[in-house]
């Protein structure tokens, strides 16, 4: 438990937040708040009547989360119905619980359609008038904190990180080339070929490891099964970063049956993998020039609207 609660908190200062299911617990894929809610942030940045504050994802009901078929990485959420919860700005022009709507249906299609994350509810809170804040903000000096507890530049109150979610930031950038002498190498190589797989992003458990492997890890190092010998059990975590225009979801759960077939046919036995989702790129990330290696682009920024604060919860249909 000490561990757990150690290993959250360097998570949070990491601006990782919540290791989040992604689909349900046969998937064995999981994605970082921060890297979600980037994505629902930028969708949100589209409406020109909000302006989205602060967002946090949770579990809906811990309670009745089930276990993963696959072991999860440290601390992550077990896979259940996530509560999208957010607060933002409204235009005086719009009425309230339109704006509250609009946002509402466009957090939860993305989140499902382009992630994959089973949303059971949309809880939102409209803390303020986008005008009023725009003419707070207006009267301060440069660098000075902005209205309501704003942080400085409108960045979305002061203090927010953790309570309601990662802040926009650096996304992991490409992970440094893995030997092909070694069985991750050659696992990542396979992987770094998936279509959507924008780059092998490692974020978690070490920045240069964008693949780790539990149990014997080549066909010398694994035993022959027998009748009496059962082969030997391997497990691995795999962490990449998502193309633009690709469904997160799928594209973990095809990195998960290449990563296994690689692992398989270093040696037979029992071969178990976990994806993480450790950013997903937008439109303009994705025409970047990849290297040469072809794993992606090197040092690409999450891109993430930030805002002030908001009243009026709106709670979604269960999917």
């Amino acid at each position: 438990m000490v561990a757990d609660a150690l290993a959250q908190a360097v998570r949070q200062q990491l601006g990782l937040g919540r290791l989040l299911p992604l689909g349900t617990e046969h998937d064995g894929a999981w994605v970082t708040e921060h890297a979600a809610t980037a994505v629902l942030r930028a969708a949100a940045a589209e409406l020109p009547e909000v302006r989205v504050t602060a967002l946090h994802i949770d579990l809906l009901a811990p309670d009745q989360a089930a276990e993963p078929t696959v072991p999860a990485p440290p601390t992550a959420l077990r896979p259940g119905p996530l509560r999208v919860a957010g607060e933002f700005l409204a235009a005086a022009e719009q009425p309230l619980p339109t704006s509250a709507e609009r946002l509402r249906a466009t957090l939860y299609a993305v989140a499902t359609d382009r992630l994959g994350l089973v949303v059971g509810a949309v809880d939102l809170q409209v803390t303020g008038l986008l005008d009023e804040a725009r003419a707070a903000h207006a009267t301060q000096p440069p660098g000075g904190a902005g209205p309501a507890g704003e942080a400085p530049g409108g960045a979305g109150p002061a203090g927010a990180e953790g309570r309601l979610g990662p802040r926009a930031g650096r996304a992991p950038s490409a992970a440094r080339p893995v030997s092909d002498a070694t069985v991750e190498g050659r696992v990542a190589g396979a992987v770094a070929a998936v279509p959507g797989v924008a780059r092998l992003a490692p974020a978690l458990g070490g920045l240069t490891r964008p693949v780790r492997i539990e149990g014997p890890r080549a066909a010398t190092e694994a035993e022959t099964p027998t009748a009496t010998v059962p082969a030997p059990a391997r497990h691995a975590q795999v962490q990449v970063a998502v193309a633009a225009g690709h469904r997160a979801v799928e594209v973990a759960r095809a990195v998960r049956e290449r990563a296994r077939a690689a692992l398989l046919a270093e040696a037979p036995g029992t071969v178990t993998v976990a994806v993480l989702v450790t950013a997903v790129d937008a439109a303009d990330t994705a025409t970047r020039e990849r290297p040469e290696d072809g794993r992606g682009p090197q040092n690409p920024e999450a891109t993430e609207s930030a805002g002030s604060a908001t009243s009026a919860e709106r709670t979604a249909d269960r999917a």
